[in-house]
């Protein structure tokens, strides 16, 4: 099959969607075929050697824009130029087309010309409706981009949601609309990729952790206070936090970390970090807080637990049934006394987080090489809907 990696062969970017994208690409192997949109050729093309050495390469973090060479850009638009019209250059009649990302508006108005080149199911991965029903904790550009998203994925054989939650909250967003011939919708979790053993690594009892991307929705602004309460109150431990920063809507709790800091609280933030410092993070703290208001998915709740790591978070939506199964103190509101409440408990109940603990460590999950095997048979169920003809 097609697997439209345009966005991630571009970036090194950690989201849970690049990381979504690259493990499909790694577990489908020779079953898949990446390719892109190019913005300079106007077309959808495979991807040349420099861009799959990009999806190879370790995530480096950092900004989550895609990043096209100038070599790229100009060998783009001189296919262009002597290539015509052309929207598609994937050639071999492959057997479907599966879009793990969220695809720009100029890679949706030529999304006809791939279809029409292949024959199979062509699918689509959804993630989240957090620009729609948060839109104060969203980026502007992406609370801007997803109502014309959203009506893009009607064209698809079939939407593979990441939770039932996400399943729900398509269908519901196209029945306001009022769609009635839209796609099937199923909900297909992801999977949570296996630890290492990190050998004589000390656990401490006194650290905190939370991982996730610094921004408004992930509510670090309610963890922050709740952690500076409980330090008003003498409780005795260490918050760390490892996510990239976007100042844009995370800029309130960027500020809370620096005045925290300052009056010589135990807070630190690390950012992005390579594998083996994220792995020696879970390996050395005594629980884990993932604060988001809401999500798809949560990955970072599931590879706590993986982890066999006691895990605060909401008991609602996605995070909801990623803690249904235990291991997690899920919580009503995440709210910062809410927070602070099950935090302290934590610190304090060694009995408490022992039971949670082993809750955890009962756990199963789904690996990667499971979640693309269950698209990939899932796909091979899928009608075709009709030819989509380009406007």
């Amino acid at each position: 099959m097609l697997l439209d990696l345009t966005h991630t062969s571009h970036t090194r970017a950690l989201t849970g969607i690049q990381r979504v994208a690259r493990g499909l690409w790694a577990e489908l192997g020779a079953a898949a075929e990446p390719v892109c949109f190019d913005p300079y050729a106007q077309a959808w093309r495979a991807l040349t050697a420099t861009e799959r050495a990009n999806l190879a390469a370790a995530p480096a973090g950092g900004k989550r824009r895609a990043v096209w060479p100038l070599r790229t850009r100009l060998a783009g638009i001189a296919g262009r130029i002597f290539s015509g019209s052309t929207r598609c250059l994937v050639r071999g009649g492959p057997d479907g087309l599966l879009a793990p990302e969220i695809f720009s508006p100029g890679a949706a108005a030529a999304l006809p010309a791939l279809f029409a080149a292949v024959p199979g199911p062509r699918a689509a991965v959804f993630y989240d409706a957090v620009a729609l029903k948060r839109p104060e904790l969203t980026p502007a550009g992406t609370v801007a981009r997803y109502p014309a998203y959203l009506r893009e994925l009607e064209a698809f054989d079939g939407i593979a949601a990441i939770s039932a939650d996400a399943r729900d909250a398509l269908l519901e967003y196209w029945e306001w609309l009022g769609v009635r011939n839209h796609p099937p919708v199923a909900a297909i979790t992801l999977g949570v990729g296996r630890p290492p053993v990190i050998p004589n690594l000390e656990r401490r009892a006194t650290v905190v952790l939370s991982v996730g991307t610094i921004e408004g929705r992930k509510n670090h602004a309610a963890l922050l206070d709740a952690c500076a309460a409980l330090w008003d109150r003498g409780a005795l431990f260490d918050l760390r936090l490892i996510g990239a920063a976007r100042p844009e809507t995370g800029r309130a709790a960027l500020e809370r970390i620096a005045a925290l800091r300052a009056r010589g609280r135990p807070v630190r933030h690390d950012g992005v970090v390579d594998d083996a410092a994220l792995e020696a993070a879970y390996a050395g703290c005594a629980f884990t807080v993932y604060p988001s208001l809401m999500e798809g998915f949560g990955l970072p709740v599931a590879e706590s637990l993986l982890r066999s790591r006691a895990c605060v978070c909401s008991g609602r939506g996605a995070l909801g049934e990623s803690a249904r199964g235990g291991g997690c103190l899920a919580l009503d509101s995440v709210d910062a006394a809410s927070l602070a409440g099950a935090i302290g408990s934590l610190i304090g109940d060694r009995v408490l987080l022992a039971r949670l603990e082993a809750e955890a460590r009962g756990r199963t999950f789904k690996t990667p090489a499971d979640y693309a095997r269950e698209i990939r048979d899932w796909m091979g169920t899928l009608p075709r809907r009709g030819n989509v003809t380009e406007t």
